[in-house]
């Protein structure tokens, strides 16, 4: 049995574009081309599908998915091996659902709230060895102790706003008419920066920092790493963010 690459598009939840993209890497070559011009996929394609589309939920590059399908031919042991990853990340989440589903009926019945179980699964040192690897350990150290010091209404006044401009950019991502370098875009990256700028240890924190080159490194990560582009939507929204940052900078002394 096989699929079209417009089938395969529509049950993923993806574009032709991106499936395209995946063979001209290697990634995932269709099992044929027919006389059409067409891609079609078999069943083994679509477990190499599966496998890559795991891999970048995990946050990998394509370069590195590339290196992990070449080492690991045995697809039963590597979606495993992905499965036990997926499970622990939704016993994280399960934990998070249960922190907010507590505080909303404390909120709700007029209950003291309770520290301790509140941030339940929001474990925000989880990305320590990379901030160290890309930014260094002063930059973590700074930001973690800027975050500590926060009490529990800042921490949610500050999710509350991240969020809030997560969804700003997503709506107008998907709005017709709206362009990277329009005016409402260009808004939504000028407070994209002013936030960056309000994180310490980061290089936009710092006076005579190097603003620009660490922006543009971040918004093209944003397309990169499934796990930025999620807050944007996915990787559409991720490209319009990112285009709108490189935009705002290009027009910024």
């Amino acid at each position: 049995m096989e699929w079209s690459i417009q089938q395969i598009a529509g049950i993923v939840g993806t574009t032709s574009r991106t499936l395209r993209h995946y063979d001209h890497v290697g990634l995932v070559p269709p099992s044929r081309i027919g006389a059409n011009g067409y891609r079609y996929y078999d069943e083994s394609a679509l477990l190499r599908l599966q496998r890559v589309l795991l891999l970048r939920e995990l946050g990998l590059g394509l370069t590195q998915i590339a290196q992990l399908l070449a080492q690991q031919s045995d697809e039963a042991s590597a979606l495993s091996t992905h499965l036990n990853l997926l499970r622990q990340e939704q016993a994280r989440l399960a934990r998070q659902i249960d922190a907010v589903e507590r505080t909303v009926q404390s909120l709700r019945n007029g209950e003291e709230l309770m520290a301790e179980t509140m941030f339940d699964g929001f474990d925000h040192t989880r990305y320590r060895d990379e901030v160290e690897q890309r930014w260094g350990t002063d930059a973590y150290a700074r930001s973690d102790a800027w975050w500590s010091r926060m009490g529990d209404e800042e921490r949610r006044e500050w999710m509350s706003s991240v969020e809030q401009l997560g969804r700003d950019w997503t709506a107008a991502a998907r709005t017709p008419g709206i362009e990277p370098d329009s005016a409402e875009a260009q808004d939504l990256a000028r407070r994209h920066i002013a936030w960056l700028r309000g994180i310490p240890g980061t290089p936009a924190s710092e006076a005579g920092g190097e603003l620009d080159g660490y922006v543009r490194g971040l918004a093209e990560m944003y397309v990169a790493d499934p796990r930025f582009a999620a807050n944007y939507g996915g990787a559409e929204g991720a490209a319009f963010v990112r285009d709108a940052l490189l935009a705002h900078l290009d027009r910024t002394p």
